[in-house]
């Protein structure tokens, strides 16, 4: 009993290992099985070994450009089944996503295994989502708050950040790693009291969903918010937008959703916290504000 112990104990070590080096944790899960067939561990321990190994590796495999894609039409469906997309004004949805491209085209990852697509979502609430793979979400009442193209383009350009920051995927990897330490960590247990190992992966099987659950309803963190502003300041400039379309969107939002438990005010920073981080990094570009020259053209287009 005590050898046992001892090697559980040697090797489960060995597999959270596999954090930096994949190939460990296939091999700890190899001399699980070869220590279980010898009669060092029992059968059980062995396949409890083996299954967390397995939870840990698959927790450090990167995420390929085709996953990120489909990860993101799954987020986007789920988004999809509480909100309608609004096709009243196709001009306008065509609009959205010129803009969107044309700060893609400027960015630093303008190509995605899919590109990137700008939907207009039925609803007065004033928010906007971003997949990952490039699924970008704006509803009818956070366009009806813009006042110009540039503050518009702020929107569209802070949700590009998201994108292109992987702060979705990111997530989805540090839930990855969190629900394979609770496999490792049940399956011990479960070698112990004689469960049953196929239960005890469960929760990681259903990570995803918690996930998706998680971006719709919490955001992302302040920090990856205040990332996304900075990021969008950059992208606009390189662009031509005017930076401070951003902030003067935020000043928009201060008006109309300060206090607010739905939209920006669930899954954002205050816009007045959003305004003294963005205000920290403005000065650094200096864009000409040629936004009275597009004003014509946001009047025509952006009609709710």
């Amino acid at each position: 009993m005590k050898t046992r112990i001892i090697f559980s104990l040697l090797i489960l070590p060995l597999a959270a290992l596999s954090f930096s080096c994949q190939h460990l944790a296939g091999g700890a899960g190899v001399l699980a099985q070869v220590a279980g067939a010898a009669g060092v561990i029992d059968q059980n321990t062995a396949n409890a070994i083996t299954r967390s190994t397995d939870a840990i590796s698959k927790a450090a495999e990167d995420i390929t450009p085709e996953q990120e894609y489909y990860i993101g039409r799954a987020v986007a469906a789920n988004i999809l089944s509480r909100y309608r997309v609004w096709n009243g004004n196709p001009q306008l949805t065509a609009y959205v996503n010129k803009i969107c491209n044309a700060i893609v085209i400027n960015s630093p990852r303008p190509e995605l295994y899919n590109g990137y697509h700008v939907v207009i979502l039925d609803s007065n609430e004033i928010n906007a989502f971003a997949t990952p793979g490039g699924h970008i979400l704006i509803t009818r009442g956070l366009i009806g708050s813009a006042k110009s193209e540039d503050a518009l383009a702020g929107v569209i350009a802070h949700e590009i950040a998201h994108i292109q920051l992987q702060h979705s995927i990111k997530s989805i990897k540090t839930s990855r790693i969190t629900q394979a330490l609770l496999v490792t960590g049940a399956s011990a247990a479960g070698a112990a009291t004689g469960m049953n190992v196929n239960e005890l992966t469960d929760v990681f099987n259903e990570s995803v969903g918690d996930i998706v659950s998680t971006m719709v309803n919490n955001g992302y963190s302040q920090t990856q918010e205040f990332d996304a502003d900075n990021t969008a300041l950059s992208l606009l400039a390189a662009t031509g937008y005017n930076p401070s379309g951003l902030i003067e969107m935020l000043r928009e939002l201060r008006k109309t959703s300060q206090n607010s438990s739905s939209g920006f005010g669930k899954t954002h920073p205050t816009p007045a916290q959003r305004i003294t981080n963005a205000e920290k990094t403005i000065s650094r570009y200096n864009v000409r504000n040629t936004g009275t020259y597009r004003q014509a053209r946001f009047a025509e287009n952006s009609r709710i």
